[in-house]
């Protein structure tokens, strides 16, 4: 069984060639068949050239020029990738590098696995090392979810998501969100085609200051939500 991980990176040059020769580390020795594909947004710092200049086997640079925004990079590389699991995970490796081997294990052992997302709020320390404030923001916009945007799952922004090639290419033809709202469409996708979505309790490892702006991203999201759930639930009655 093949998979592919995608990293979507944009000015990632502090931690991308240390995130690449991780995976190559850890996953030429845990998995037999993978691919890793390096999404490149737009960076301006050379990141695409650092991934590049290693020369890591299985690895590849793609992109598309310019800056669109992490849900731009993270559905051109699903659909770009090959893998029997297509799995994407944040550059700076929050989650650590044994996730990708459970998702890996999860597909293999139970070969009608469609999506696998992960939880930080299925352990106890799924936050651990979070700042209070960002801890507090993340599970405020999650409660926000489930009220506004009719969201059933327990984590909605875990930056690791892994789907089966058909879930992967049924879904994220049809996403249109470029910014960080990307996860939440694609949940609403996954229900509407009737994709069972597992979770699995994740903890971040590796931690470093937020891209995103609480408030300014954080209410773009929100004011996102109805809009996005509108326009999925109309395409979707008009497929069928």
């Amino acid at each position: 069984m093949r998979i592919s991980l995608i990293i979507p990176m944009y000015n990632e040059s502090r931690v991308i060639g240390d995130t690449a020769k991780t995976l190559h580390e850890y996953m030429s020795k845990r998995l037999e068949d993978y691919q890793v594909i390096f999404f490149d947004d737009g960076s301006k710092d050379g990141s695409a050239q650092i991934v590049e200049s290693l020369g890591l086997p299985n690895m590849k640079v793609s992109g598309y020029g310019g800056n669109r925004g992490k849900g731009a990079a993270v559905r051109c590389a699903m659909l770009e990738a090959d893998g029997d699991i297509i799995m994407f995970t944040d550059a700076d490796l929050a989650y650590g590098t044994e996730v990708i081997g459970r998702v890996y294990d999860i597909f293999e052992s139970a070969p009608e696995t469609q999506i696998v997302t992960g939880s930080r709020n299925l352990s106890r320390d799924g936050y651990e090392g979070y700042t209070f404030t960002r801890k507090l923001m993340s599970k405020a916009y999650i409660k926000v979810l489930c009220f506004v945007g009719g969201f059933k799952l327990t984590d909605s922004q875990c930056g690791c998501k892994a789907f089966c090639n058909k879930a992967a290419k049924d879904i994220f033809s049809r996403l249109e969100v470029d910014g960080f709202a990307f996860d939440f469409e694609a949940i609403l996708w996954a229900g509407e085609l009737g994709y069972k979505i597992s979770e699995m309790p994740v903890k971040v490892i590796n931690h470093r200051e937020s891209k995103i702006s609480v408030l300014k991203d954080t209410f773009r999201m929100l004011s996102d939500l109805r809009r996005i759930k509108k326009r999925v639930r109309e395409k979707a009655r008009e497929s069928k």
